[in-house]
């Protein structure tokens, strides 16, 4: 068990400290963790207004609108559902040490990537180009 790393509450990664020191990889941590909190609960708020919202509802057009609108609901939750297991994912390589560096290349993924996306796994150049190569193949 890892010891208690302090992190004042205005502390943002910087570039000219040491890269995934202690307090970055807790304030990554935080911030997942907070992401993977806010999930499940709209993903219980989902449910449980699902759970009210089913009613008999007479017109064909209206009932078939609440249907379109939980086709969609049930959808952006299924996105939300694979975002919690990369966030899972990006916790336990935050446990294994292994977080903020490029699966491709094992380079350091820039502090403003993972700030902005906390579950990348690529660095900008890696994804970019990973991303060519499927559109390439897409194309065939």
């Amino acid at each position: 068990m890892k010891a208690e790393v302090f992190l004042p509450e205005d502390y943002r990664p910087a570039e000219d400290e040491p890269f995934m020191n202690d307090r970055q990889m807790e304030y990554f941590r935080r911030k997942l963790l907070a992401w993977k909190v806010e999930l499940l609960k709209d993903s219980h708020d989902t449910i449980e207004g699902m759970k009210d919202g089913t009613r008999n509802i007479p017109d064909v057009a209206d009932r078939a609108s609440e249907e379109t609108d939980r086709a969609l609901e049930l959808r952006t939750r299924d996105r939300q559902r694979k975002l919690v297991s990369k966030i899972d994912a990006a916790l336990r390589r935050i446990e294994e040490g292994e977080y903020g560096y490029c699966e491709i290349t094992g380079e350091p993924i820039s502090l403003k990537r993972l700030d902005a996306r906390p579950i990348a796994t690529m660095t900008l150049e890696a994804q970019e180009r990973h991303e060519r190569r499927e559109k390439v193949h897409r194309d065939d």
